[in-house]
């Protein structure tokens, strides 16, 4: 049957439209949380996509789009049945599906595996950006992929499970695994759709850096269990370590998820991941993976460890502080366009780091809203990277010049773009920094002042490129082969215009439903 379906891809398009639905539909009808429907609806584009011939190439993208089209559609659900006056988790699900129980000593020592999921403010909008980026991804590769199309859709199918899982797991334990497999999908993207023969080299170096990273904090979350018995997180919110041990686990923690961030010096293996992966491994890694160690920050470091946070607050502030100075001045002198956004990504997710630190409301508010900013302005740079990519085959600056001859609309978007990048009043990360430093400067006003450096700094490695890619007289080597976007690139970067707008001019409805879970998670400190 499935071979006789394939013959027409329409046939398997609308069948698999309306089966993703119909098993909607029928989730909804019962006990089963939004939450989870969120998460197994990729899994069932997997399912579908196992089945169809691998020659069959327009047949698995449509199915891969309508899957992770339909997750996002649901995922905008979530956001209209939040509840912005709940201080606890919602849509909270829970199952127990592993017991062991140790005889040999204490017939009552026993554990339970609980995988339990559920949403705050805080995790939110992280899914729903998750939800929307995916489908970018995959329209993005739409005509750039020609071979081992069903494995690179079922990477990024697989991909956006385990990030909505990362962000939704209530369990210390789960929460490692999950994180840690994020690291498998993105380590196959970049190793087998990068477009460079440095690939596999940034590909292992990724991988690597990253996990050697965390196991110090499967170390830590193994002596929280041992001390607690416990993984669960809600139960482990209610726990207070000593200041001694606080500072153990802080370090433990911090290890991981510094170089997620990352935060200098373990950035090296940002720039070569970014410049050796596809568009759109490079969408997902700025949008959605630096934000997972910026995230543990905040879910687990701060509430866990209040007095350690404090204590190191200090040590933070001044690797973060070196890290904005140190890249965007790294930034100047680079001469390959993916470079320049990723030295710029580090620059931000540092200013991020500087508002979780400053360990109050206005500071942690305005970090959530700057990750949510990055998450939108730095992909749709690396898509207008990709279509110059697209169009001349290289990432090289010297070879640009004069769009807004050749290029107008391209020039108008990548012009805007790269604006917002610089926190332009009127712009989404506008309104995160400005909360970001009104945070720090109740703190200390020296890294207030020394973190607006980097907007001057952003301000001119900015300035600097849009006027050598935008501006000028066409070169010979550009005027060869020139295009402006197509309509399918147009309708792309559209959305990401609306809502770096729409955050920019009306970021009320994000800070109402994130006040309730960030006034919690600074509370912590503030006992401190």
């Amino acid at each position: 049957m499935f071979k006789l379906l394939s013959n027409n891809g329409t046939s398997i398009f609308a069948g698999s439209f309306l089966f993703s639905i119909a098993i909607a539909m029928y989730l909804l009808t019962t006990d089963i949380s939004l939450l989870s429907i969120v998460l197994l609806l990729p899994l069932i584009g997997v399912f579908i996509l196992l089945f169809i011939p691998s020659q069959n190439h327009l047949c698995i993208k449509k199915i891969a789009l309508n899957s992770c089209v339909t997750t996002f559609f649901i995922s905008l659900l979530l956001l209209i049945q939040f509840d912005n006056s709940a201080s606890g988790f919602q849509f909270t699900e829970k199952l127990s599906f592993f017991k062991h129980t140790d005889y040999t000593y204490n017939e009552n020592a026993s554990y339970t595996v609980n995988f339990i999921i559920g949403l705050d403010g805080i995790s939110l909008f992280f899914i729903i950006l998750t939800c929307f980026l995916i489908p970018v991804c995959i329209l993005v590769s739409w005509t750039n992929v020609y071979n081992y199309t069903k494995e690179y859709c079922i990477c990024f199918l697989m991909l956006e499970t385990l990030i909505n899982t990362v962000f939704s797991v209530l369990d210390l334990m789960l929460f490692y695994i999950f994180f840690e497999s994020v690291l498998i999908p993105m380590f196959i993207i970049i190793g087998m759709f990068g477009a460079r023969e440095r690939k596999i080299r940034a590909a292992y170096q990724f991988f690597l850096y990253t996990l050697f990273g965390s196991v110090l904090m499967l170390l830590a979350i193994l002596l929280i269990y041992f001390q607690t018995g416990t993984t669960d997180i809600e139960i482990l919110y209610l726990t207070l370590f000593t200041e001694k041990r606080q500072i153990l686990l802080f370090i433990a923690f911090f290890a991981s998820f510094a170089v997620k961030v990352p935060m200098v010096p373990v950035h090296i293996w940002l720039p070569e991941a970014h410049v050796e992966a596809p568009t759109a491994g490079s969408v997902i890694l700025a949008g959605i993976l630096l934000k997972l160690g910026t995230y543990g920050f905040l879910r687990f470091s701060i509430p866990l460890f209040p007095y350690a946070c404090v204590y190191f607050s200090p040590f933070i502030y001044t690797i973060s502080i070196i890290a904005i100075i140190y890249s965007s001045l790294t930034t100047l002198r680079q001469v390959d366009l993916k470079k320049i956004i990723a030295y710029s990504s580090v620059a931000h997710m540092n200013f991020v780091t500087i508002g979780l630190f400053s360990l109050n409301i206005q500071g942690i508010q305005g970090s959530i809203l700057l990750m949510l900013s990055h998450g939108l302005v730095s992909p749709a740079l690396f898509l207008c990277v990709g279509v110059l990519y697209d169009r001349h085959k290289t990432r090289l600056l010297r070879y640009y010049s004069g769009c807004a001859y050749t290029m107008p609309l391209f020039a108008i978007m990548f012009l805007f773009f790269s604006m917002a990048n610089i926190s332009l009043p009127g712009t989404s990360s506008f309104a995160g920094e400005f909360l970001v430093l009104l945070g720090c400067f109740q703190n200390n006003t020296f890294v207030a002042v020394m973190a607006t450096t980097g907007t001057v700094l952003g301000a001119a490695y900015a300035l600097w490129l849009c006027n050598r890619v935008i501006y000028g007289l066409p070169k010979p080597y550009y005027l060869r082969n020139f295009s402006d976007l197509s309509r399918k690139e147009f309708f792309m970067l559209l959305p990401f215009v609306f809502c770096i707008l729409f955050i920019g001019f009306f970021p009320e409805p994000i800070l109402d439903s994130i006040y309730t879970s960030t006034l919690n998670h600074s509370f912590y400190c503030i006992l401190v």
